[in-house]
């Protein structure tokens, strides 16, 4: 008998909704709903005009109410003079109600002209790396990060440029949901964009951007983030406001986000270790580090966070993980498979949660009529694999996979798969991408062809030695997943 044949398949019948509930706060100050969606009039008309004086008053904290967390100490790095950064911007404040194409139309125009040209080369503002993609969070979102102190001078930068590099990048990721992490500190008065760009910014990036973003942490907030919110939250919607969580602290993010897989600049780091000793006071605690290093045994039922092989050796020698098994068989019923957005929206995270510390203490798996928390389990599961299924030592090899010669790059896939992956690793992969051809098959219904399909899937199962993923690595990664499902057929031993 061939040694690399699947397992069988048993389907059990389950209705499906999809039911969502809000997601929680970081802190007492914001409410999170990520099932809301916006409505066509994302940008509101307010008929009140903004108030200059009152603006001021608030920023400098002799009036108004403040509707956001503070930072403990000022970072020091950015012109703290609000008054005149308002004055110098009069036609966004007084404007904003109103503004016309005269007055923005100029980037939009340029934008929408760049749609129609060739695919424009990055090269130069991306090796910058402001922006980066870094896999997924809890509930399987695509987690996109962006770092101020990367921002070259802006006698460096073109602008107009950086804002089609931007748009260039979340075109990949804004077709599913998405949660979006902005590194405030190191925005210094070098390299600091104008008022007018950052609405200019917020202008063209329309709803199918702002859609899917179901979480955008700003973490290191200062002064110069009360005065863009205090400008624009006129026109902002209430909806897009309640997706905005204000961090103080990498600790505060920590509760949602895997900090290893952030990929946090150095600077940053130092910024926020000088934050927390100056709030506690010149005393450093060592809890959180001492519960991260004292990780207790794995249960013999644990699914999550460990390997292949210790789940097949308290599995009776199971090949398919049993979770695996369940979310396929649950996700390839057509009423599943034919769901719009399959894998590409999330789950409520208490549910997830919930279901993993269950699913690890060996109880039944109840996905409860939920085709997008299977979905976002089946993702969970292999994000969390102690290695990952194309193993850390092929990594370098399947990130060099668009350097390849498009008549090698077969028979080098088949080499990789067929020879150098270990072979419970193969049976895994081979039982996955057979399931997802069944995904591709429903695309006219699902709209997940191979391409997005690859998006979704490409870093869970191909992932750094270092846990952090460059957006460098992002396309030969989505590339390599990409041809492997699309050429499933003639890659895998029948």
């Amino acid at each position: 008998m061939d040694p690399r044949v699947q397992p069988s398949s048993k389907y059990f019948p389950v209705a499906m909704t999809d039911n969502e509930e809000p997601y929680p706060s970081l802190s007492d100050y914001h409410d999170y709903e990520p099932n809301l969606e916006f409505d066509d009039t994302e940008l509101q008309s307010p008929t009140a005009d903004i108030d200059l004086e009152k603006s001021i008053a608030i920023v400098n904290g002799t009036g108004g109410t403040l509707d956001y967390m503070e930072s403990p100490v000022s970072d020091g790095t950015i012109e703290e003079n609000f008054e005149e950064e308002l004055v110098n911007a009069p036609q966004i404040v007084e404007g904003l109600t109103s503004l016309n194409d005269k007055e923005t139309g100029n980037l939009l125009d340029d934008l929408e002209a760049d749609d129609s040209k060739e695919e424009e080369d990055f090269s130069d503002v991306a090796k910058y790396g402001v922006v980066d993609v870094v896999g997924d969070d809890a509930v399987g979102r695509k987690i996109i990060v962006v770092s101020a102190c990367k921002l070259p001078s802006n006698k460096e930068v073109d602008h107009p440029r950086l804002l089609r590099y931007l748009m260039y990048t979340l075109d990949k990721f804004v077709e599913q949901d998405y949660s979006l992490v902005y590194f405030h500190y190191g925005l210094t008065s070098k390299n600091k964009p104008t008022l007018s760009w950052l609405w200019q910014a917020y202008r063209a990036f329309d709803r199918k951007y702002k859609k899917n973003l179901k979480a955008l942490y700003l973490v290191h907030p200062t002064g110069f983030i009360k005065v863009v919110w205090q400008l624009f939250r006129a026109v902002i919607s209430a909806k897009f406001g309640r997706k905005i969580m204000y961090v103080n602290h990498l600790q505060e993010l920590k509760q949602y986000l895997d900090l290893d897989q952030l990929n946090i600049p150095i600077p940053v780091l130092d910024h926020d270790e000088q934050l927390m000793k100056k709030l506690k006071k010149g005393k450093v605690t060592q809890q959180v580090e001492l519960e991260a290093e004292q990780k207790p045994e794995p249960l013999p039922t644990q699914q999550f966070g460990v390997s292949l092989q210790f789940i097949k050796l308290n599995n009776n020698g199971e090949i398919i993980p049993p979770l695996v098994q369940k979310c396929v068989e649950y996700l390839s019923l057509p009423d599943a498979l034919e769901t719009e957005g399959l894998f590409r929206r999330s789950a409520n995270i208490n549910h997830v949660r919930d279901l993993q510390n269950r699913i690890n203490l060996g109880e039944p798996v109840d996905f409860g009529n939920d085709v997008h928390l299977a979905a976002v389990l089946l993702k969970t599961f292999l994000r969390e694999l102690e290695e990952p299924l194309m193993t850390f030592d092929l990594f370098d090899e399947i990130t060099q996979f668009q350097t390849l010669p498009k008549d090698e790059r077969p028979r080098q896939v088949k080499i990789l798969i067929l020879e150098k992956l270990p072979l419970d690793n193969y049976h895994l992969l081979k039982y996955l991408i057979q399931f997802l051809s069944k995904v591709m098959d429903r695309c006219d219904l699902n709209k997940m062809t191979s391409s997005n399909l690859a998006v979704v899937f490409g870093p869970n199962l191909v992932r750094s030695p270092n846990s952090q993923l460059s957006l460098a690595a992002i396309g030969p990664i989505n590339a390599f997943t990409d041809f492997v499902l699309v050429n499933h057929d003639q890659i895998f031993i029948i």
